[in-house]
């Protein structure tokens, strides 16, 4: 099972969320309880996804993954941490934007088969980080949608929320891409680039044109 060995905060998460299901269902808090279940069955999907995709999610990212979507549904939702912490949001779109990076880059390098020589380091990084940018603003404009067609206020302040959101995505996105880039030239810049190695050393089948050889950072 592809969840095994992905640390103890992971397993923290999910049985604080079983617990506040339970704990909400008793007290009869039923809009607590549903998204404390919502977002128990979110953060399971992706290693279930992944499963079926023959993926294999290094253990930081997979945590990564699920601290986020608990930040994001759980504690900015069930405790409206986006109204009380004015910066929530701002972490949290930046903290996309660097995963969404990482993605992007390891989409673009498998599109190459891994070969690194196949185009420069620096046009890889750049398509990278367009990659994310690009979620962040069809994110954006999902929210501009939902709130002409239902009337929500995801956006806020509006025009003042969207342009610091993207402000906030094209940075996080540089960092996430950036990572890649210093992956590339071998130089291992902190532990997003040992991420990507490690994502590519996992994977082999989708860059077996990689002539790198394993390193530790």
């Amino acid at each position: 099972m592809i969840i095994r060995g992905h640390g103890k905060v992971v397993y923290l998460i999910w049985g604080t969320l079983i617990i506040a299901a339970v704990v909400a269902m008793i007290l009869g808090r039923w809009s607590m309880a549903f998204v404390a279940a919502a977002t128990l069955l979110i953060s399971v999907a992706p290693s279930f996804l992944a499963e079926r995709l023959h993926v294999h999610l290094p253990w930081p990212f997979f945590t990564g993954i699920v601290l986020f979507i608990f930040a994001t549904l759980f504690l900015g939702e069930a405790y409206d941490l986006y109204e009380r912490l004015w910066w929530w949001d701002v972490i949290l779109h930046a903290s996309s934007a660097v995963g969404f990076g990482l993605l992007g880059f390891v989409f673009v390098f498998s599109l190459f088969e891994g070969d690194r020589y196949a185009a420069p380091a620096w046009a890889i990084t750049f398509i990278s980080m367009c990659f994310a940018v690009t979620i962040g603003v069809t994110w954006e404009i999902f929210e501009y949608f939902m709130d002409q067609a239902l009337g929500l206020n995801m956006q806020k302040n509006g025009l003042q929320d969207t342009m610091w959101d993207l402000v906030v995505d094209m940075l996080g996105a540089f960092v996430g891409a950036f990572a890649g880039f210093a992956y590339l030239k071998g130089r291992f810049l902190g532990g997003l680039a040992w991420l990507v190695g490690e994502f590519v050393r996992l994977n082999r089948g989708w860059f077996s044109k990689s002539n790198r050889k394993d390193r530790e950072p």
